[in-house]
């Protein structure tokens, strides 16, 4: 008990003081059409926040137009504005701090704006995810696109301040934009963005220097990417200490210790399979055969808690600032095991989707394990009507989810 206790103890993030050690990790919402925040998605994270959890993450937020992934995505720009400080107001309320995951999808985007050409990749040529969406071409950043996508960020970073929210989370990770710099699977150049990793990081950390110099003294500056990639020819574990020692060295104020890419290793990121009872709740044909593809393509893998942890306590051996592991924690004995292995915070997606209230009952000592069975069918509610949400409960409002926030 006296473990779980150390869970809830302040922890300090940069300028941020979180009440505990609780993260809500940033899952895809699916509550934001046209790229405008709903009144669903301020009663989920407000509804986060209540539940007991320090810092929650606001999924997605797109630094440009051509950054979005899906349409339902928020668009960091002046229109979103009032939408989002209703968000962060309601967070507040409830005794909560929020975060902006500030990312560019890069070529893996479903979406294509007026008048826009091949999306922008660390490499160019063939775009194997834009078999799914018909962009089927990508085109090699130049040095101006990767001055002018920095900026972005770091505007991004100011309007989320401006917004209220106490972080930003830069997405690294998961096939993204700078994951696609970091993982040799996509980076392909020859130039000093290319080749060894010292290289691939270097637009990387060049975004990560261009936020902490727009908002590092007012908001908490995240990092989240992926420890390995899992998949062949993509960044191992030895690659992901050198990342994390990098982005320590660059003034990241915490790291998010995740894995995988969407589309080559989903199950490294999740940790279990996609059941093919998935495939229903999508409606749309390219997205649906596109997870049969992925599931054909990987060998089925049972969940097991703390599913991460033999790669992010190597990690954690080789850097010095806070932590945040992510990963399968579904009990209070887990708790317990990443406090002895000196993780700073413990990052939980399914978790929460399932119960927000699960944190605040674990301190209590009302609640020991979660009642989420990791079947991922929460990962593919997001295209439904109502947004995410898990099937053990009821949906969300389809209704709220066509209001936008500041109505």
């Amino acid at each position: 008990m006296q473990d779980i206790q150390q869970a809830f103890t302040p922890l300090q993030i940069g300028p941020l003081t979180l009440k505990n050690r609780f993260v809500k990790a940033a899952t895809n919402e699916g509550m934001s059409p046209d790229g405008v925040p709903s009144r669903q998605l301020v009663e989920f994270h407000a509804g986060i926040a209540a539940g007991g959890a320090a810092l929650t993450t606001v999924a997605y937020c797109a630094v440009s137009a051509d950054g979005c992934t899906l349409p339902n995505q928020i668009c960091l720009n002046r229109e979103a504005l009032p939408h989002l400080r209703v968000l962060t107001g309601a967070v507040h309320a409830e005794g909560g701090r929020v975060s902006a995951q500030i990312t560019h999808g890069g070529c893996f985007t479903f979406t294509r704006q007026p008048g826009q050409g091949r999306p922008l990749s660390a490499s160019g040529g063939f775009n194997k995810i834009g078999l799914m969406s018909g962009l089927f071409f990508k085109r090699e950043m130049s040095v101006s696109d990767m001055q002018r996508i920095a900026s972005d960020f770091a505007q991004g970073a100011c309007l989320a301040r401006e917004a209220g929210f106490d972080a930003v989370e830069i997405h690294m990770g998961h096939g993204y934009l700078l994951s696609q710099f970091l993982s040799p699977l996509y980076n392909k150049r020859r130039d000093e963005f290319g080749g060894s990793l010292e290289n691939r990081l270097r637009f990387p950390r060049q975004v990560l220097r261009a936020v902490l110099d727009a908002v590092g003294q007012d908001l908490a500056v995240i990092c989240k990417f992926s420890i390995t990639d899992g998949a062949k020819g993509g960044n191992r574990i030895e690659d992901g200490i050198a990342i994390a020692q990098a982005l320590e060295a660059e003034g990241a104020h915490m790291l998010v210790l995740s894995a995988g890419l969407n589309a080559e290793s989903i199950t490294t990121m999740f940790g279990s399979s996609f059941p093919a009872e998935n495939r229903a709740v999508i409606t749309n044909p390219i997205m649906k055969f596109a997870m049969y593809l992925q599931q054909l393509a990987e060998k089925p893998v049972p969940f097991s808690e703390l599913y991460l942890l033999a790669y992010s306590r190597q990690i954690r051996a080789a850097v010095k600032m806070p932590l945040a592991y992510l990963g399968g924690l579904t009990s209070a004995s887990g708790v317990s095991t990443l406090i002895h292995e000196d993780f700073d915070a413990m990052a939980l997606g399914r978790v929460l989707i399932h119960d927000p209230k699960w944190i605040g009952q674990l301190q209590t000592g009302d609640a020991d394990r979660s009642g989420c069975t990791a079947c991922n069918r929460c990962v593919t509610m997001m295209y439904s009507e109502g947004g995410t949400s898990c099937i053990l409960g009821n949906p969300r409002s389809a209704e709220l989810n066509r209001q936008p926030a500041a109505v």
